[in-house]
């Protein structure tokens, strides 16, 4: 398996964003889609369409949109890295770059929450934006993964802790 820069995708934000929920890079299946979390056993949509009353396996186009009715929005803490295959553990280090969250943030002023889609998401921003950043009142959780990679936490448990997005 080769070792290929891999880029995100553009955000997935309304005007009118609340909160953010961030993941790390999109998997292989995802970028061959073009779609964020097109991994079949990846639980974000099933997770999200529960708690936003949607249907999980509505076209790509509705459930991008019910996420900006419920101002919500989507990103990769990445804008490109190194790695090898999908799975975060793979993401060279040294070769990851962050997306522009300064011009993020300044064009979604409403944002009061993001939600790290793993611990690598995370640590990510951490890494990279949290020091960057200008003082600004938002509230930041991790949230267990969606990932498939992620099966020691039960699909119970995950949906239960992403119910704080609705709470905001």
């Amino acid at each position: 398996m080769s070792r290929a820069r891999v880029r995100s995708f553009d955000p997935i934000a309304g005007k009118n964003a609340e909160i953010l929920v961030l993941g790390s890079m999109p998997g292989r299946a995802s970028l061959a889609a073009g779609e964020y979390y097109a991994h079949s056993q990846n639980a974000f949509w099933r997770i999200i369409s529960e708690l936003l009353q949607f249907g999980a396996i509505a076209p790509y186009k509705s459930r991008v949109q019910a996420l900006k009715s419920a101002r919500i929005a989507v990103w990769d803490v990445l804008q490109s890295c190194v790695r090898q295959g999908s799975l975060d553990t793979m993401i060279e280090r040294d070769s990851e770059i962050a997306n522009d969250f300064q011009e993020f943030f300044r064009a979604h002023g409403k944002i009061t929450h993001v939600f790290f889609n793993g611990a690598k998401a995370e640590a990510s921003f951490r890494r990279h934006v949290a020091g960057t950043m200008d003082s600004v009142a938002i509230r930041f959780s991790r949230l267990p993964s969606t990932s498939p990679a992620n099966a020691s936490v039960p699909y119970s448990r995950k949906l239960e802790a992403w119910r704080a997005i609705l709470r905001g």
